[in-house]
């Protein structure tokens, strides 16, 4: 990664990040996922965390029932797909795809391909995930085969 500070300290740097520079890893926010860091938390400071989030593992029990202590957050589904619950509504991911989970959102990710991947866009970088309890029944899973 290569990164040139600014001279004020309020600014963010540049950053490119080329694809091997940086590993995928499974210390994320979910075992069954993992994600490779593209060096936006560092450029801006904290404001802003970019990543890519593949599936690692069978989708079992999703991601339960949260929402997000963030200013914005978008998911960009590049490969594959994943069904979402937002509140009570069932909405399907595919690839080319782009959602904006408004703050606070309440929402459940509980089945996806084995293929997926997606870029996550959220602010502030150190952004909160909440358990909540959830609006409705949430639909089984495709099995992987």
């Amino acid at each position: 990664m290569k990164a040139a500070k600014l001279e004020q300290p309020d600014e963010t740097m540049f950053s490119h990040v080329k694809e091997g520079d940086t590993k995928f890893v499974s210390d994320g926010l979910r075992d069954f996922f993992i994600y490779r860091d593209l060096g936006i938390a560092k450029a801006t400071g904290g404001k802003v965390i970019a990543q890519l989030v593949r599936a690692n593992k069978p989708p079992e029990a999703g991601t339960g029932w949260h929402r997000h202590i963030a200013d914005f957050h978008i998911v960009i589904m590049l490969k594959g797909w994943a069904r979402f619950m937002y509140e009570d509504k069932l909405t399907l991911v595919e690839a080319g795809d782009c959602v904006h989970q408004r703050p606070g959102i309440v929402h459940y990710l509980f089945d996806y391909s084995k293929d997926m991947e997606y870029l996550e866009v959220a602010g502030p970088a150190d952004f909160g995930t909440v358990e909540m309890r959830g609006p409705c029944e949430v639909p089984a899973v495709t099995p992987w085969t």
